[in-house]
């Protein structure tokens, strides 16, 4: 007997959403099935991810305001929280949203529902830190582009993004469910204004990450 895969449920209500034309959907659907006990969500770890977590060690923040994209069941949200910055985090599912907020009774994190492809106009460049953490690749690759503005446009001038990521070459399959970025997707993070502090080519045996920094120009 082996153990269920845990991508099982996220990669059956992709296809179902994507078939049906709405390409985000099926985040809702899996954290309202998963609130029921009917699904899993893969990236539920219980813990800010280990990569965030690691790239802010011995960091000096000086706080401000930041945004965490994606912010499912909150870890990453509150960690960031713990450095001091005043944040603000967002998912399109209202079920993942209502979840943090249960988990967290108390927090001081400013819990939202909003669109990535479609976010409020009062956060284009309105952060000092934004945090990225695998949402990009949970969109078709056809979204990615739009996404990446998006992303990068939510930090001010002189402020920081951050962006961890699965990984694959250019040209190189994806399973579907994520759908990794490439070199040059990494890479449009930088547009606009936007440069490349340190980008990390992360390898272990077949897996691939990335970790990149960028900062908007004062």
């Amino acid at each position: 007997m082996t153990d269920r895969d845990p991508d099982a449920d996220a990669r059956r209500l992709a296809a179902e959403s994507l078939g049906a034309g709405d390409p985000t959907g099926w985040f809702e659907r899996l954290y309202a099935e998963s609130a029921a006990g009917d699904a899993v969500v893969p990236w539920d770890t219980r813990s800010p991810h280990a990569l965030l977590a690691e790239w802010a060690d011995g960091r000096a923040f000086p706080g401000g305001r930041a945004l965490v994209v994606g912010a499912g069941l909150g870890d990453d949200a509150e960690f960031v929280a713990g450095l001091g910055f005043e944040t603000v985090a967002f998912d399109v599912s209202e079920s993942a949203v209502r979840l943090a907020r249960e988990r967290f009774p108390g927090s001081v994190v400013g819990y939202r529902t909003a669109d990535l492809l479609d976010p409020p106009g009062e956060w284009h460049q309105a952060f000092d830190l934004v945090v990225e953490v695998m949402t990009v690749q949970a969109l078709p690759e056809e979204l990615h582009a739009r996404a990446i503005e998006r992303v990068a446009g939510f930090v001010r001038s002189g402020g920081t993004l951050v962006v961890i990521a699965s990984g694959r070459e250019e040209g190189g399959p994806a399973f579907a469910p994520p759908w990794p970025l490439t070199p040059s997707e990494i890479a449009a993070f930088g547009a606009e204004g936007m440069v490349a502090e340190r980008v990390e080519d992360l390898r272990d045996g077949d897996r691939h990450r990335w970790r990149a920094t960028f900062h908007r120009k004062p």
